[in-house]
């Protein structure tokens, strides 16, 4: 069958050309794509070595600053050390002349050179080996001492630096050149290359596992601070939706008092004008629309097993109860009131109900056997609340934790010693535009205070 120009090739022939490779090639392209991104690309590019962190675990149990600002360059003086002894073990061995420059200066200069160019040091120190062996005597061949020492430290150096997979690959093109000098130049002459690949194979495989194990450690560090973000961001949403819950059923009850008092006005007036029946009737339906509106919006949020209260929402006039709860589950509460007592706007009074909740729910939970002292002052630019708890006398009994109560019992946090209270109380606060302190002392119990602006009434101002 011939085929004519511009017509389409038969299936079988896309099939042929489209043919999927084989694992192992793919195995192999993927290899020396390694190969060259690790030791060719950019294998001269300046890459300084870092100094170490003044704050790293090591450094920072030194004695003295002066000593700890010496010892961040620690790592720089044993190269260079190291670079010195390949010095002198070259001077040892040439005692001068021409074999002592190549011999001497460029494996130390290889050495010195990983604190800048690391890939480019290993290309120097392997591409000199054979010159300073030739140089030396063929009784070190294929590495002289000094070659030796230098190939070996810019191979530790160079891994420690990198990854595995490049001390993988400089360990495989030294063993390659090992064994082609032992086998083609070398004739039989000198110890050949099985010291050097033995200790350089131990040596890197400790580096491998050291780097292996810095990786892992720092992919669960992260993972870990990803985890608490997002745990703290959920904590954060859901301690919102408990607050938006709250104070729906606080609005909707006052919403609807707005709403019937609209409706039952024209009623007491006798013959009322009939531009008041409408603005009463406009009223009525605009809170009438206003709480199914907020009902609607509101009803995203909740949860499908939320039970609205059957009571109001608590208030601080409802703080005995709850000093009463919390002593029968065995913590001993003192209450102190300061100022003028007054009625504060309901929001406010329900977040500092729900503060003095949590703060001695954690307090119940994390310091059994405890007192709580709870003070409570009205101010006349709002409300200051303070909470503070006495050492732990007990063990912590799981038995013992509060449980939820629908309406003044105890309600503890959703995820038990997470710190999750503090969150929820501090999210309350900022809301009411407040500020708010959570810490814990120096007799070693904790303290919550927080302070909720409240606008002053003109009979306040005036007084």
């Amino acid at each position: 069958m011939m085929l004519t120009t511009g017509a389409p090739a038969p299936a079988y022939l896309h099939y042929v050309t489209q043919k999927t490779r084989s694992p192992e090639y793919d195995l192999a392209q993927g290899a020396l794509s390694g190969l060259r991104q690790d030791l060719f690309h950019d294998a001269f590019a300046y890459r300084p070595l870092p100094p170490l962190n003044a704050e790293g675990p090591l450094v920072r149990r030194l004695p003295g600053e002066r000593i700890r600002r010496g010892a961040v360059w620690l790592p720089h003086t044993v190269v260079l050390f190291l670079a010195l002894c390949t010095l002198l073990l070259s001077y040892a061995d040439d005692e001068g002349g021409l074999a002592f420059v190549i011999g001497g200066f460029v494996p130390a200069g290889a050495v010195a050179m990983t604190l800048v160019r690391p890939v480019g040091a290993w290309w120097v120190s392997l591409i000199s080996t054979p010159f300073v062996a030739v140089l030396g005597s063929w009784n070190d061949w294929p590495w002289a001492p000094a070659g030796f020492l230098s190939h070996l430290t810019v191979l530790v150096v160079v891994a420690l630096r990198t990854r595995p997979r490049t001390a993988g690959w400089m360990w495989v093109i030294t063993a390659a050149y090992g064994m082609f000098a032992d086998t083609v130049i070398s004739r039989g002459y000198g110890p050949g290359a099985a010291p050097m690949l033995v200790t350089s194979a131990v040596l890197l495989l400790m580096v491998s596992m050291i780097l292996v194990r810095r990786e892992a450690k720092e992919e669960v560090a992260a993972q870990q601070t990803v985890t608490a973000t997002e745990r703290d961001r959920r904590t954060l949403l859901e301690e919102r939706t408990t607050i938006a819950r709250e104070l729906h059923d606080v609005v909707a009850h006052h919403m609807s008092v707005v709403a019937i008092q609209a409706e039952a006005a024209p009623y007491r007036v006798e013959n009322p004008p009939e531009e008041l029946e409408k603005a009463f009737a406009t009223i009525r339906e605009n809170a009438v629309a206003a709480l199914t509106e907020l009902r609607r919006i509101l009803g995203v949020v909740r949860a499908e097993d939320y039970q609205a209260p059957d009571a109001p929402q608590p208030v601080l006039a409802d703080l005995d109860n709850l000093l009463s709860n919390v002593r029968e589950a065995g913590l001993e509460t003192e209450k102190t009131v300061t100022g003028a007592v007054r009625e504060l706007p309901q929001g406010v009074e329900l977040s500092a109900y729900r503060i003095i909740q949590e703060a001695l729910s954690n307090a119940l939970r994390h310091a059994p056997g405890s007192t709580a002292k709870i003070e409570v002052s009205y101010v006349l630019g709002g409300l200051g609340l303070r909470v503070v708890n006495t050492p732990p006398r007990g063990l912590v009994n799981p038995a013992r934790r509060p449980t939820t109560a629908p309406q003044g019992g105890l309600r503890p946090p959703r995820s038990i010693g997470a710190g999750h209270g503090i969150t929820g109380m501090r999210e309350r606060v900022t809301m009411l535009s407040g500020e708010m302190t959570a810490a814990p002392t120096e007799e070693g119990g904790y303290e919550v205070t927080a302070f909720i602006p409240v606008a002053a009434t003109p009979a306040e101002e005036t007084s």
